[in-house]
């Protein structure tokens, strides 16, 4: 073989994956797609061709791939960071300003599903910024791309993509309308398509449900979200604790779901001031070469959980909370 031949092949071999991806440019080619496309057919009676046409029209983004990935280097992460980016002048002055406009909505939502004022409005403010960061990204475009290239999480998405287009059929909307967070979240609140369907709520009865554009559906859908979720009305959500020996270690990993009471936390090494005698977790917040701060996380704070599936979200959430009704309070 020549040397010019050996190298129009290795270019050849080179060049695939980018030849590949230009003739994938659309999901419609894509076989997965087309299993996709077929099964919401059977289940759902959908239009093959209309599907189609969608998925003709969407592209992956790259972006998304990028966001969505784990850090190269994770290391430990930061709670002292991680609270000041959430717990800061600008969420607390804006969260006020939101408050003030939402009153009656928020009365409302805590008179209906007992969740306090302040975690409504924290939670928005932790979310987007009060409407201020709620994304770009077309939502169905996001969602395919994870689905279908995103192996690790592709069931999630996939599942959610399908709950997209059954909220798209429901509003009378083209799914390509839908914008949002690189992972599918839409609105005020970021509720994934499969939470806009179960949870949220037409507060201000103008006959359909607007997370983007409605703060009272907003608001009324939070709630209604913890409510759904177990929040329990005038229940705690944290208590501060501190830690002495090691025996203590065994409660951080048995998880925040709350299993035991501060005082059987005290066989373990845990030392409270008197908090509620109901069952709790023990929760480390960690910070690189400082310090871990420990917590009791009760039932409610597990409720947040659920809305984020991570201690430092609900943390902060509270820790906002506290920090909006102390400054509403002024």
């Amino acid at each position: 073989m020549t040397l010019i031949r050996i190298c129009t092949l290795l270019l050849c071999i080179a060049a695939a994956p980018a030849m590949a991806a230009k003739h994938l440019a659309s999901f419609a080619e894509n076989p997965e797609v087309q299993a996709f496309i077929h099964e919401m057919h059977e289940k759902h009676g959908f239009d093959s061709k209309t599907l189609t046409r969608s998925f003709a029209r969407t592209k992956p983004i790259a972006a998304v791939i990028k966001a969505i990935l784990p850090p190269r280097d994770p290391g430990i992460r930061s709670w002292t960071a991680y609270r000041a980016r959430y717990v800061e002048a600008k969420r607390i002055a804006l969260g006020g300003i939101f408050w003030q406009e939402q009153l009656a909505a928020l009365t409302e939502a805590r008179a209906r599903f007992g969740v306090p004022e302040e975690i409504i409005v924290a939670v928005i403010g932790v979310e987007t910024i009060y409407g201020r960061n709620r994304g770009r990204f077309g939502t169905f475009a996001a969602l395919a791309t994870l689905a279908f290239g995103y192996p690790p999480r592709a069931a999630l998405f996939r599942q959610e993509l399908e709950e997209l287009l059954l909220l798209a059929r429901e509003t009378q909307r083209d799914p390509l309308w839908f914008k949002g967070s690189y992972a599918g979240a839409l609105g005020l609140p970021q509720f994934l398509p499969s939470s806009v369907r179960h949870y949220a709520v037409d507060a201000d009865h103008d006959g359909r449900i607007d997370l983007a554009e409605s703060p009272a559906d907003a608001v009324m859908s939070v709630a209604n979200f913890l409510s759904a979720h177990g929040w329990e009305k005038d229940a705690p959500v944290m208590a501060t604790a501190s830690v002495t020996g090691e025996g203590y270690a065994q409660l951080v990993e048995e998880g925040i779901t709350p299993r035991r009471t501060p005082s059987e936390m005290a066989a373990y090494g845990v030392a409270t001031d008197t908090p509620p005698e109901l069952p709790a977790a023990l929760v480390a917040l960690e910070t690189p070469q400082q310090a871990s701060e420990y917590r009791l996380g009760y039932r409610n704070f597990y409720v947040l959980t659920r809305y984020n599936r991570s201690s430092f979200y609900a943390m902060a959430v509270h820790d906002l909370a506290q920090a909006l009704r102390a400054a509403n309070a002024e």
